[in-house]
């Protein structure tokens, strides 16, 4: 602690007291100068008296950051015999009180403070003059303003309902009461005291403490003279005394990693999307064509930034055909090897790639491209790591109380208390937040599953039932509802997906009738079984013949998205096109065939990057795809190139036929043909769309050519004609196909009076239209 300085200021002249700031010109806040020896200067003339000692104990409560309301302990207020001053300025040698007419030096009453008594009338519009061993500056007194967040703000933030609370929490670029800063607010409600620190302060925790606005549990200060840019963090005192430095949990951008500071940031990004906004909700998401390519922009091509992305992957897409994206997470996560499935960041994407206006200006050039963005959104845990969520002022807080149902048994990770009001608002306000203002059209929701059940991945003894003795979790299960009553009311247009692997009811049933409320589930049951039967030799796929049917049982019962993502093409699982048997040529014919069947049965269709040019390694997030298997120098680069013209093809067929996805969740859109054909490996069905129209796809997954293969039709429709073919020599196959329109027979076949005479390609799926 640093010796008492007693100078005996001098008020040189009195102002005219006013009773509101007036606006100042911006000066930055002064970094501390480190302590040295404090030289005595001359002591000014008499005027100032000292102020009022502060209580021993308020004094070491301030300084230890265990104070509820610094305010009231530091800036100017009126008292009897003039005006009191006091003002925390670790390390400064003096601190000065300017005003109009007035320059009055206060006490130095050690450890960084200084006060004095002024023989004023009222508080004036006044400014501090801080003097450090080689520098002078003059600042505004964070002090003297009153709070930013306003009863409204802090009510909605009590009652868990605040749905724009990024607006009122996190560091905020303002105007206030005429002077320019940055707000900073946050929740902890266990701590003793909060302070933030930053790049401003040369992260000296001592100098800016924060106010505690009421039983919100929120903390609160505004600094004048902060500004983009700037680095925070938060200094909490734990209720055992101890301090934790952690990160803003709703800060809008954060530090590169593997650094983890919060930074300041206001968004000037003018969209360009207002066709695209208007027009995305006019027809509902299960009712419209929805062909999903699923990346990870960090390595779809290494190295480049949001703004180069959106130079280069808009176009790509939109060449093969593709209605939407998916990004896995962007939300910021300090290990690239989760890929982004571990968020520390919530309400910041990742600045790995750029600034959170890189990021709109991606998603608006994918809209003015005509392709919408899904984000992946992770709210079933986070990380443990100390300077985020974890046990965040001191206690158990974004995390469950009881440890058995905080820690997450599969990833090391900390479950959310989903039961309690701010930490569901928390999370629903961060799923409106992506939708509005980075204009993102879906959330594809991580892990519900291990939501929706207390004994996830949980041996005996390791839970406990809910209230009403089940395994459900309920909390969970208001959260979800919440969310997707929230999004949907909030974000016309935006459709939610669950990844979801039980046969949990009422997934996508809305919330109203009982259901979660989502758009869309992901169909891992479909995934698991039709890979399972093509991973197969086409000699035991009669074996199971099931797996390629079984769909169809339950595919009405939700509306759901076929999915072969990451998760299916890395750790030792093998890349889509090498999980098929035998050679090369097969292996390729099969990966065609079975996307052909994909993208004809019902259901929206997802697939991740690499696999629609068939690259035969699995994912690595730091290489990315093989982009050189492409390259006219590979020998097999044909190859390659012939299965992303297939997809490119399948996605414009597809998209033109509204037979495919217009009745995808119900009955009328589709019927079996031929589904018993397991001696043959031969798949066979029509799909409906609403306005009759009509499509017929029969799958051969038999390495053989199959000569007048007899496939029941309608009486009504007079020729059919081949429109797609998976066996096309620019595919890379053999080249069977018809190349005239058939006319039906009155030769019966699979209990219809009409049939087609066909000859079936090896591995290949066909599609034909009236």
């Amino acid at each position: 602690m640093s010796a008492a300085r007693q100078p005996s200021p001098t008020v040189r002249e009195e102002a005219a007291p006013d009773a509101a700031p007036t606006p100042a010109p911006k000066t930055a806040a002064r970094p501390p100068v480190p302590r040295g020896s404090r030289a005595r200067r001359a002591a000014p003339p008499h005027g100032v008296r000292p102020a009022a000692a502060l209580d021993a104990g308020e004094r070491a409560r301030l300084l230890e950051g265990r104070h509820h309301d610094p305010h009231a302990l530091l800036g100017a207020r009126a008292q009897r015999g003039g005006v009191a001053f006091r003002v925390l300025r670790p390390y400064a040698k003096a601190v000065t009180i300017v005003a109009k007419g007035l320059r009055a030096e206060l006490f130095d009453e050690g450890d960084g403070l200084f006060s004095g008594l002024l023989p004023l009338t009222g508080v004036p519009n006044y400014r501090l003059l801080v003097t450090y061993d080689s520098d002078e500056i003059e600042v505004h007194d964070p002090y003297r303003f009153l709070p930013t967040l306003g009863e409204l703000d802090l009510h909605l933030i009590g009652e868990g309902r605040h749905e724009e609370l990024w607006t009122a929490l996190g560091s905020e670029v303002m105007e206030h009461q005429g002077v320019a800063g940055t707000r900073f607010t946050v929740w902890a409600p266990n701590a003793q005291g909060v302070r933030v620190t930053g790049d401003f302060s040369c992260w000296d925790p001592v100098a800016y403490p924060m106010r505690s606005l009421g039983s919100t549990g929120v903390w609160e200060l505004f600094l004048p003279g902060v500004g983009e840019g700037a680095l925070y963090k938060y200094d909490v005192t734990r209720p055992d005394g101890e301090h934790t430095l952690r990160a803003d949990p709703m800060a809008r951008y954060a530090e590169v990693p593997p650094a983890n500071a919060s930074v300041v940031t206001a968004s000037r990004y003018e969209w360009g999307d207002a066709r695209w906004m208007a027009a995305r909700g006019l027809r509902p998401a299960h009712q419209s064509p929805m062909s999903v390519y699923e990346l990870h922009l960090a390595s779809w091509r290494p190295g480049l930034s949001y703004r180069s992305l959106a130079e280069q992957l808009p176009s790509y897409v939109k060449e093969l055909g593709f209605t939407h994206v998916e990004f896995m997470p962007v939300a910021e996560h300090p290990f690239g090897g989760s890929w982004g499935y571990q968020v520390t960041g919530f309400y910041a994407p990742t600045s790995r790639l750029g600034t959170p206006d890189d990021f709109r200006f991606l998603v608006d050039s994918l809209h003015r491209a005509g392709i919408g963005v899904i984000v992946d959104w992770v709210p079933a845990h986070f990380p443990r790591d100390a300077w985020a969520l974890a046990e965040f002022d001191g206690r158990p807080l974004y995390e469950h109380q009881d440890p058995r149902r905080a820690a997450h048994p599969d990833w090391g990770t900390l479950e959310f208390d989903y039961g309690r009001k701010e930490v569901r608002n928390f999370l629903v306000a961060n799923a409106v937040y992506w939708c509005q203002e980075f204009h993102v059209d879906g959330l594809r929701v991580d892990a519900v599953a291990s939501m929706l059940y207390l004994d996830y991945s949980r041996g005996e003894g390791d839970w406990s039932p809910n209230e009403h003795g089940g395994r459900e979790d309920l909390d969970a299960v208001a959260l979800l509802q919440e969310m997707n009553a929230t999004v949907y009311r909030r974000c016309p247009g935006v459709v939610t997906i669950a990844e979801e692997s039980t046969a949990w009811d009422g997934v996508t049933r809305p919330t109203d009738s009982g259901g979660l409320g989502f758009g869309l589930k992901w169909n891992m049951g479909w995934m698991h079984d039709t890979l399972r039967y093509v991973s197969k030799e086409p000699v035991h796929r009669k074996y199971h013949h099931h797996d390629m049917t079984f769909g169809m049982v339950y595919a009405f019962s939700e509306n759901y998205v076929l999915p072969i993502s990451h998760d299916e093409v890395v750790h030792g699982k093998r890349s889509l096109v090498s999980k098929m048997p035998g050679d090369w040529w097969q292996q390729r014919a099969t990966h065609r065939a079975y996307l052909g069947f994909m993208w004809a049965h019902p259901g929206k269709q997802l697939l991740f990057m690499g696999q629609e040019f068939a690259q035969g390694s699995e994912w690595s997030e730091t290489y990315g795809p093989d982009w050189w298997v492409l390259d006219s120098s590979y020998p097999a680069a044909g190859d390659h190139r012939g299965v992303r013209e297939l997809v490119r093809d399948l996605n414009r067929a597809y998209t033109a036929a509204p037979a495919l996805w217009e009745r995808d969740s119900v009955p009328e859109g589709f019927a079996w043909v031929e589904a018993d054909a397991s001696d043959d490996n031969v798949f066979a069905f029509l799909r409906y769309g609403h306005d009759g129209s009509q499509l017929l796809c029969v799958s051969n997954f038999s390495p053989v050519v199959r000569h007048g293969y007899r496939i029941g039709v309608p009486d009504e429709v007079p020729a059919w004609r081949e429109v797609l073919n998976t066996d096309l020599e620019v595919y890379g196959g053999s080249g069977v196909h018809h190349g005239r329109p058939l006319r039906p027979e009155p030769v019966p076949a699979q209990g219809r009076a009409k049939s087609l005479r066909l000859t079936l390609p090896p591995m290949a799926t066909v599609w034909f239209r009236p």
